[in-house]
């Protein structure tokens, strides 16, 4: 799949599964393919991965046909162009509650590598792009994914203009700090949350922007979004799936061996 491939689906409402990774081993990208994922959701928000190590994951996931999406560490523009310039097909963009921010983030995105004056006369309207210089920039950034995080009340209460934006191609919702943001820290099943849930999957399919929750504590909610029109599945990350998974098995050995 290439990051074009990426948008359209997620545009169009096809499920596309992916997971986050954090393992920076030489093997770990083929292993990652194996198991039929989609695509790869590479944190520099939370995890401390370095440009140079960055931008190689790129270039190998994206080498294998896993279009690599980078959650750069704020919703700066720069940080935004220094990701995909390293590799990335796209990013997510965390914290996100502004049209301004994310008007910005389209220029880094999606009209790549024009800057300055003439870029934010381009964002405003001001004036418009040759037709020669648009055709260039759009087949230069044609697989180049925007994504932004719905975290907070304030990136709900602006959601309809938010998903106005011209070039955004999906919303991920951070359940985490949604909850905490709405006042049910980690209360999942909480009438309140599930509410935002809905109304984020509702307001994108609307829309027909691509939708979904990086989650890692059920399949239950993850199965219920999906059919509620969920559609960028993000499931738990590799260093989780490895505690969870390890942590079950020597639980089952200990249990069969009576320590």
């Amino acid at each position: 799949m290439t990051g074009h491939e990426l948008s359209q689906a997620l545009r169009s409402g096809k499920r596309v599964y992916g997971t986050a990774i954090l393992s920076t081993c030489a093997r770990w990208p083929e292993f990652v393919r194996s198991t039929g994922v989609d695509f790869v959701f590479l944190d520099a928000e939370h995890v401390p991965l370095g440009r140079e190590t960055l931008s190689w994951m790129c270039q190998v996931y994206g080498a294998l046909g896993l279009p690599p999406v980078v959650r750069i560490p704020s919703p700066n523009p720069y940080q935004a162009c220094m990701a995909v310039d390293g590799g990335a097909a796209g990013v997510i963009v965390p914290y996100v509650e502004s049209v301004e921010q994310v008007r910005a983030l389209r220029g880094a995105v999606k009209l790549n590598p024009l800057k300055g004056q003439a870029l934010q006369a381009a964002l405003e309207g001001e004036e418009e792009l040759s037709e020669e210089t648009g055709t260039y920039l759009r087949e230069r950034n044609k697989d180049h994914v925007m994504i932004i995080n719905v975290e907070s009340t304030h990136a709900l209460e602006a959601l309809d203009e938010l998903l106005d934006v011209e070039g955004l191609d999906a919303v991920l919702m951070g359940p985490h700090d949604l909850s905490i943001s709405l006042g049910v820290p980690e209360q999942y099943d909480s009438v309140r949350f599930q509410e935002a849930v809905h109304l984020v999957i509702e307001k994108a399919r609307e829309k027909r922007i691509g939708v979904g929750v990086h989650f890692s504590s059920g399949l239950e909610h993850e199965i219920a979004w999906a059919q509620l029109g969920a559609n960028l599945i993000v499931h738990s990350s590799d260093a989780f799936l490895f505690q969870e998974t390890l942590q079950r098995d020597l639980d089952r050995i200990r249990s069969a061996l009576k320590d």
